[in-house]
Order: C-alpha cells, then structure tokens, then sequence
C-alpha cells in the first residue's frame, strides 16, 4: 500500500537554491494530515502518516503519543504503542516547565486509548482520568470515558464491591437495567 497523503519536503533545486528552515515539514502538517485520516476513519493511512512523522521527529512528545496509539490500534502490538505513549509522556515531563503543558491531556488520551484497545480498563481509565486534571472538560477523553464505561459507586463504600451488601442492594436499585437487556 502506498503512503500517499505524507507531506512532502520541497525537492533541492540546486546549490543556489537557499536552504531555509521555513521549507522544512513541520510536526503540526504531519499531525493535521493524522487527523484528518482518523476523522475519515482511514486508521491505515493514519498510521503510515505518524510513521513518517515519527522519522523526521523521533523526540517529537505529540508525534510519539499518536504512534504509540496508532501502533496498538492498526498492528495490534500492544505493548509497544503503550510504551510510546508513556515515553512520550516522560518525554514532556522533561521538557515541560512550571506552567502546565495543553498537550498532557492529549497524551493522557493517546495512552488510555492504547491501554483499552489493549484490553486493560483500569490503566486506561487512569490515564483518561489523569488527561482531564489538565483539561476537566476535554471533549474526546469525556466520550471514551463514557464509550469505556465506568461502574458507579457502591452503595456502602468501605465494602468491597463484591461484598454480598454492595452486590443484593445494586440488584435491588438498579433492576430495570437487567429487564432492559432481556427485553432485547
């Protein structure tokens, strides 16, 4: 398959043509190309993009939080996508002065997507829930919460859930959700 929506670098004209830092591909291109295939929900094409960007910016932090996301999601490797998306996070940690970075939520969200496509609900319901202490109102990290879906509290909180109180007084509360799912 070929990579075609890549940004291209213009091509060297000669030795008189001056080589500005201006031409350069900037990480945003990359990044809006990424975007604009997830929006269209070509996942591949995505991928490859990120791929490339991940090449010409390898200490990029956002760069690396979406291939760490896209790596698990399109090549099912896992571990490898979460990795990127902790590194990525590390990444900014070391740069990142007093005032608070408008990125970590996006790489709390890159990290909790990786972690649910991995199958791991309670790291990636962390990672959500660490996303929105930077940004509480973050509109994608809202839905895959609520895609993700999250219990609500026990009925006697110093119980465990599984703690026969908590569990027969659920049942009796909530008992229109089990009828709903047999109704169907």
């Amino acid at each position: 398959m070929e990579k075609k929506d890549s940004p291209k670098k213009p091509e060297n004209k000669g030795e008189d043509a001056p080589d500005t830092h201006a031409d350069a591909v900037k990480p945003d291109d990359f990044l809006r190309i990424v975007k604009t295939h997830l929006v269209n929900g070509k996942n591949k094409e995505a991928y490859f993009a990120v791929q490339d960007a991940a090449l010409e910016y390898p200490d990029d932090p956002l760069i690396l939080s979406y291939y760490g996301w896209l790596q698990a999601l399109v090549d099912k490797r896992y571990r490898a996508g979460v990795d990127k998306c902790k590194m990525s996070l590390s990444m900014m940690q070391e740069r990142s002065t007093f005032e608070v970075d408008k990125r970590y939520p996006v790489l709390y969200l890159n990290l909790g997507r990786a972690y649910a496509i991995a199958g791991k609900k309670k790291e990636a319901l962390e990672a959500f829930n660490h996303g929105l202490i930077n940004d509480k109102h973050n509109r994608e990290i809202l839905q895959e919460l609520k895609a993700l879906g999250s219990r609500k509290k026990t009925l006697v909180p110093f119980l465990d859930r599984s703690n026969p109180i908590n569990k027969f007084a659920g049942l009796i509360l909530h008992p229109a959700k089990k009828d709903a799912k047999k109704k169907k």
